[in-house]
C-alpha cells in the first residue's frame, strides 16, 4: 500500500492542475445533480420486524384509513372562554372542514364529531383535530403540509392561538448557525498555531470544506430516490470536517518536518502520502468499516446514516492522499520551514538534540510514575461512565423539538390542557375474525387495558369496514419518551395471551410512540454486541498492523474506557441535567442510536490516534534494534544476520532472531530500548496528536450550543469522547502501560506472526523499496542482480552478482529446480531471499507486477500424450493473456508465430545464416500436432508462444533431451528472438550459445552456487 500511495501523491504534485480540476468537476458534478434532482430530507423511523412495524404493516392492508402518518391540530381560547363557544366551536368546525379538503389527508376527527375521543380539556379551553393522512410520513408531501398548517389561519381569525404537531412536522431542514462556523474558526486557530504558516493552514481547511461539500452533494442525490433523515447530512458534515481537517494534518505535518530536513518537495510529498497517508487510509478504513457495521443493526434509517458518515470519510481520505499533494505541489517551497522557526526548530530537535517540547515533558512525567498515571486515568474514566448505568434510550419527538418551534407549541399546548400522554397515544390493534360478538369483547378488552396502572383513557374499540380488525385507542398518563409509557406498552403486550385465550382476538401495540420504544429497545440490546464487534475489530486490525498482542488489546480496552466514559457524561448532561442552561439543553432521553453512532465513530478516531502515537513507537523500538545489529555485526555473525532479516519484519520477531543468533557467540544485541522508544515516539506525534483531538473537539462542540436537537447530543458525545480518548486514554494510559509491558508490549507468537498479512504502516518497505530504486536506476543493465540469494531458505541459491545488457542472453547453470528457481525470481514470478536484484530498472520484489508484465515465461510442452497442435498451443497463450477489452483472439498473430518458428527450424536445420529465415523451408505447420514434433521444434513453438506476448525479456529452461542438437536448437532460437528481447535461459553446465555471440549479443553465464541454508 505503501507503494502505491507513493505513487499516487508522486502523480498528484507532478499534476497539479488535473487533479484539482478533477476535484472542482466532480464537486460541482455532485451538488449540482443534487440541487437539481431536489431530493428532500424526510424522517421515516419504521423498523421491520418489530411488533409496532408489523402491525403498522397489516393496517395498512386491512384498514388504511388509520395506518398513514398523523398529525394534530391544537386550538386553545383565550383566558376565561372555551372551545365550545359558538365563535370558536364555528372556527374549529371550519377549520374541519378545510382540512378535509386538503390533497393527502384521508381522514379528520374534531373535537366535536360523535366518534370523537376524549378531545376537549377539562377546563375547556383547549380542543384538538386529529388529522389522518393517506401515506406514511416519507410519503406526505410539502404541500400537503402547508395546506394542513394554512387551516390555522382560521382559528388564529377567531382569536384561538393554533399549533400543529406530530411526527410530519418534525424538522427535517438542514442549515448550518454561526456557532458552526465557529468550530471550523476554531480548527484554523489551532492549525496556525500547530504550523506557524496561514498558507499551511489553510490547506487542511480547503481540503476537508471541498470534501463536505462533495459528500453532501452526493446525500441530496441519495435522498432523491430514497427516505434520508436530517441526521444524516449534518452528520456527514459533522464527521466530514472533523476527519477530513484531521487527515489532511497528518500528511502535511509529516511534508512540513520532512521539508525542514532538506528533503526535495516532490519526493517528500510522495513519501509524506505514502507513511502518514498510510495512516490516514488504515484510520479512514476503520471509520469506514465500524459506519457500515451500522448496517447489521437491521434499522433503515440509521443504516442510511452510517453509509452517509462513511461516505463523507471516505472522501476525506481520497482528498488527502489526491488533492492535499496537489496543493503541496502548487505551494513547491513556500511550505518550508523557515530557519530559526518554531516549526523548523521542532523539526530538526530529533537530529539535533533540541530542547525538550511539552510532549516530551509530558511522558518523562508520566514515565516516572506510570502505574499511578494508569490508575488515575481508569479511576476517571470509569467515575465519568457510571452515569451509563442508567441510560434511557428515546426517539426524538416534538418533546424535544426546539422551543418556539410550532410542533414544540402544540405539544406543550397538549401537556398543559390534557396531560402529556395525549401527546403519544398507544394503537392497540385487535383481531376480531373469530368472535361473533365484538363490540362487546372489544369493551371488554378496553376494560382490561384500562384497569393497568398509568392508563389514562382507553377509547372505543372501532372495526374496519370488513370486520376483521379493529382498533383501541390508549392513553397513558405519561409522556411518550417516559419510562413509564415504556412500562404500560410491555403490560399492555403482557395481557396479549390471556385476551387471546380469553377472546380469541390476538392484540398487538403499535403507534409512533411504540415505534419508538422498539426501536430503543432494538438498540439498546445491539449495544453489547455492536461493541464486542466493533472491539473485536479493532483488535485484528491492530494485530495486523503492530505485530503485538498487548497493543491491540491496550487499544480496545482504552476505547472501551473513552466510549462508556463519554456516554455516562451525555447522560449526565442531557438526561439528569447537568450544565442544561449552560449548554441551552432541556434534559431527557438520550437519542436511541446515540450510543452505538458514537461507538462506531470514536473506534475510528480511537485508532487513528493509536497508529499514530504507537508506530512512532515501533519505529523507534525497531530502529534501536537496528542499532544493535550494528554492534553484534562486529562480533557476532550469527546476531548480524537474524537483524538484517529483521528490517521487514516486526520487531518481537527479530527480537526472538537476535537472541537465537546471540546464543551461538554475539554479545546480548537484543538489548532493544523499549522505553526509549516510547519517549522519542511520543513526542513526534504528540504535537500533531493534539492538534487533531483540539480540532476534533472544536468542530463536534460547536453544534452543541445552537445546533439541531437530534444533533445536540451526538456531537457532545463525540467531543468529550475525543477528549478522553485522546488526551487520557492515548496520550496518558498508552504510555503509561507500554513502559510498564516493557519488551513484551512487542510479543507475538510465532504461529500468529505467519498467518497476519503483512502491512507497512511506517513506510519501512517504502523506504527499501526507494533504496533498491535508486540503485537500479545507476545502471543501464536490463537485469542486475548483487548478492542475490534465491530459493527458499532451506534451499537458497546464491549469492550471484550479474549485470545483462539490452537484448542479451543470460545462461542460468546448474540443477534444473535451482535454475528454474533464478529464472522464476528474475521473471517476477518469486521473491528473492535476500540481496538487490532489478530487471528493466525495476526492483524485485517491490515492483515484481511490472517486471512479470514485461517478461514472458516459455512453457516447453510435452511430447508424448499432448493432444493439441502447435497453432492451439500458441493462440491458448496469446488467448490467456489477451487484453479484457479484446473480444476475439487474434488469428493472424497465432498464424505469424507459428510461421516464425517453422521458418526458424527450418533455416537452422539446412544450416541456413539466421538472417535467411524467410526464405527457409517450414517443417510443421499450425495444424502439426505437437506430439509429432522433436524436442528442438517443441521448445520453438513454446518460445514463439511466448514471444507472441511481446514481453521485453523471455525465460526458458532447456531440458537435457535438447542437449544433443544444440547448434540447431541455438542457431534457430537466435533467429526467431527479436534483437532487443533478453533471453533468460536455464541450461546445464557448460552447455554453448554459439549463434547468440555471433549475432553480436552478449551472453552471460550464471552459475549459481547452492549454500547451506541460512539460519
Amino acid at each position: 500500500m505503501a507503494l502505491l500511495l507513493h505513487r499516487i501523491g508522486r502523480f498528484a504534485f507532478r499534476r497539479v492542475w488535473l487533479v484539482i480540476g478533477a476535484w472542482a468537476l466532480a464537486l460541482a458534478a455532485f451538488l449540482g445533480a443534487g440541487v437539481g434532482l431536489g431530493g428532500q430530507l424526510q424522517e421515516s423511523f419504521a423498523i421491520p420486524g418489530t411488533e409496532s412495524q408489523e402491525a403498522i404493516d397489516h393496517l395498512a392492508a386491512v384498514f388504511p384509513q388509520t395506518a398513514g402518518a398523523q398529525a394534530k391540530a391544537v386550538v386553545e381560547a383565550p383566558d376565561g372562554a372555551s372551545v365550545e363557544d359558538p365563535p370558536f366551536r364555528d372556527a374549529i368546525a371550519a377549520m374541519e372542514t378545510e382540512l378535509e379538503q386538503v390533497d393527502g389527508v384521508a381522514s379528520v376527527l374534531g373535537p366535536f364529531d360523535e366518534y370523537a375521543g376524549d378531545q376537549v380539556s377539562d377546563d375547556g379551553r383547549t380542543a384538538y383535530l386529529q388529522v389522518q393522512f393517506d401515506g406514511s410520513v416519507a410519503e406526505v408531501t410539502d404541500a400537503s403540509i402547508e395546506a394542513v398548517t394554512a387551516t390555522g389561519a382560521i382559528a388564529d381569525d377567531a382569536g384561538m392561538a393554533v399549533a400543529f404537531g406530530g411526527e410530519v412536522f418534525q424538522e427535517t431542514s438542514f442549515g448550518l448557525t454561526l456557532t458552526e462556523v465557529f468550530g471550523v474558526v476554531f480548527a484554523g486557530v489551532v492549525l496556525v498555531i500547530t504550523f506557524g504558516s496561514l498558507l499551511a493552514a489553510g490547506m487542511p481547511l480547503l481540503t476537508a470544506i471541498l470534501g463536505v461539500g462533495l459528500a453532501f452533494g452526493g446525500i441530496s442525490i441519495v435522498a432523491a430516490f430514497a427516505p434520508v433523515s436530517s441526521t444524516a447530512p449534518m452528520l456527514a458534515v459533522m464527521i466530514g470536517l472533523a476527519v477530513g481537517i484531521d487527515y489532511a494534518l497528518f500528511i502535511l505535518s509529516r511534508h512540513r518536518t520532512q521539508l525542514a530536513r532538506g528533503q526535495d518537495p516532490e519526493d517528500s510529498a510522495a513519501e509524506a502520502v505514502a507513511t502518514a497517508g498510510g495512516a490516514v487510509v488504515f484510520a479512514g478504513l476503520t471509520v469506514i468499516i465500524a459506519l457500515l457495521g451500522l448496517l447489521v443493526v437491521g434499522i433503515p434509517f440509521l443504516s442510511v446514516m452510517g453509509v452517509g458518515a462513511a461516505f463523507a470519510v471516505l472522501v476525506a481520505v481520497a482528498g488527502a492522499v489526491t488533492l492535499l499533494p496537489a496543493l503541496l505541489g502548487v505551494a513547491g517551497r513556500r511550505l518550508v520551514p523557515k530557519p530559526g522557526s518554531r516549526a523548523h526548530r521542532r523539526a530538526v530537535a530529533h537530529d539535533e538534540g533540541g530542547k525538550r517540547t511539552m510532549g516530551r515533558r509530558w511522558v518523562d512525567l508520566v514515565l516516572k510514575a506510570p502505574a499511578v498515571f494508569l490508575v488515575l486515568v481508569v479511576g476517571v474514566l470509569g467515575t465519568a461512565a457510571i452515569p451509563a448505568a442508567s441510560l434511557d434510550l428515546n426517539l426524538p419527538s416534538d418533546a424535544t423539538a426546539e422551543p418556539g418551534s410550532a410542533q414544540r407549541e402544540a405539544y406543550d399546548l397538549i401537556a398543559d390542557g390534557f396531560g402529556p400522554g395525549y401527546n403519544g397515544p398507544l394503537i392497540v390493534t385487535v383481531d376480531i375474525t373469530q368472535t361473533t360478538d365484538i363490540f362487546d369483547d372489544l369493551d371488554e378488552i378496553g376494560d382490561r387495558i384500562a384497569a393497568l396502572d398509568g392508563v389514562a383513557y382507553v377509547g372505543q374499540g372501532l372495526p374496519n369496514e370488513t370486520v376483521d380488525t379493529a382498533i383501541i385507542q390508549v392513553i397513558p398518563e405519561s409522556a411518550p419518551n417516559d419510562p413509564e409509557t415504556k412500562r404500560i406498552v410491555e403490560e399492555i403486550r403482557e395481557l396479549e395471551p390471556s385476551i387471546a385465550a380469553d377472546f380469541g382476538t390476538p392484540i398487538a401495540v403499535t403507534g409512533y410512540t411504540a415505534v419508538s420504544i422498539d426501536i430503543s429497545n432494538r438498540l439498546d440490546d445491539a449495544l453489547i454486541p455492536f461493541a464486542l464487534i466493533v472491539v473485536g475489530l479493532s483488535i485484528v486490525l491492530l494485530l495486523i498492523v503492530f505485530r503485538s498482542v498487548f497493543v491491540p488489546l491496550k487499544a480496545a480496552l482504552g476505547f472501551l474506557l473513552s466510549a462508556f466514559g463519554a456516554i455516562g457524561l451525555t447522560v449526565a448532561v442531557f438526561q439528569w441535567g447537568w450544565f442544561a442552561d449552560l449548554l441551552h439543553i432541556e434534559p431527557g432521553p438520550i437519542l436511541s442510536f446515540l450510543p452505538i453512532l458514537l461507538m462506531a465513530v470514536l473506534f475510528g478516531l480511537a485508532m487513528d490516534y493509536e497508529v499514530f502515537l504507537v508506530s512512532g513507537m515501533r519505529e523507534e523500538y525497531v530502529r534501536s534494534l537496528r542499532q544493535a545489529q550494528g554492534a553484534g555485526a562486529a562480533e557476532g555473525a550469527g546476531a548480524a544476520q537474524a537483524l538484517r532479516q529483521a528490517q521487514g519484519a516486526e520487531a518481537a520477531q527479530a527480537l526472538r532472531q537476535a537472541q537465537g543468533a546471540g546464543a551461538e557467540g554475539a554479545p546480548s544485541v537484543s538489548k532493544g530500548e523499549p522505553r526509549t522508544a516510547i519517549v522519542h515516539g511520543f513526542q513526534h506525534a504528540a504535537r500533531v496528536v493534539t492538534a487533531a483531538a483540539l480540532i476534533m473537539f472544536f468542530v463536534f462542540f460547536a453544534f452543541v450550543p445552537e445546533g439541531s436537537g437530534v444533533i445536540k447530543g451526538i456531537a457532545f458525545a463525540l467531543a468529550v469522547g475525543v477528549a478522553f480518548d485522546a488526551f487520557l486514554v492515548r496520550m496518558t494510559l498508552v504510555p503509561a502501560a507500554m513502559a510498564l509491558a516493557g519488551r513484551g508490549a512487542w510479543w507475538l507468537p510465532r504461529w500468529l506472526d505467519r498467518a497476519l498479512p503483512s502491512v507497512d504502516i511506517e513506510g519501512e518497505g517504502l523506504r527499501d523499496h526507494l533504496e533498491q530504486a535508486a540503485w537500479a536506476a545507476g545502471s543501464t543493465a536490463v537485469i542486475r542482480a548483487e548478492r542475490a540469494v534465491f530459493g527458499l531458505a532451506d534451499r537458497p541459491v546464491g549469492p550471484v552478482d550479474v549485470e545483462v545488457p539490452a537484448g542479451g542472453l543470460l545462461l542460468v547453470e546448474g540443477e534444473p529446480v535451482d535454475r528454474r528457481i533464478v529464472a522464476a525470481t528474475l521473471a517476477g514470478r518469486l521473491e528473492p531471499v535476500s540481496g538487490r536484484v532489478a530487471v528493466f530498472g525495476r526492483p524485485l520484489p517491490s515492483e515484481a507486477g511490472a517486471v512479470a508484465r514485461r517478461v514472458a515465461i516459455a512453457e516447453v510442452a510435452a511430447g508424448d500424450g499432448n493432444a493439441r497442435t502447435v497453432g492451439e498451443q500458441v493462440g491458448a497463450r496469446l488467448d490467456a493473456t489477451r487484453a479484457w477489452y479484446r473480444l476475439w483472439p487474434s488469428r493472424r498473430a497465432r498464424r505469424v508465430w507459428v510461421e516464425r518458428a517453422a521458418q526458424a527450424s527450418g533455416a537452422a536445420a539446412s544450416d541456413a545464416s539466421p538472417d535467411a529465415v524467410s526464405n527457409a523451408s517450414a517443417p510443421f505447420a499450425e495444424d502439426t500436432p505437437v506430439a509429432a514434433l522433436g524436442a528442438v521444434d517443441r521448445t520453438l513453438v513454446a518460445l514463439a508462444a511466448a514471444l507472441a506476448e511481446k514481453p521485453d525479456a523471455v525465460v526458458i529452461d532447456l531440458d537435457d533431451e535438447t542437449g544433443a542438437d544444440d547448434a540447431r536448437l541455438w542457431a534457430a532460437a537466435a533467429a526467431l528472438v527479436p534483437r532487443q528481447v533478453a533471453v533468460i535461459a536455464g541450461v546445464a553446465p557448460g552447455r554453448p550459445a554459439a549463434a547468440f555471440a555471433a549475432r553480436g549479443i552478449r551472453t552471460v553465464r550464471l552459475s549459481p552456487v547452492i549454500q547451506e541454508a541460512i539460519r
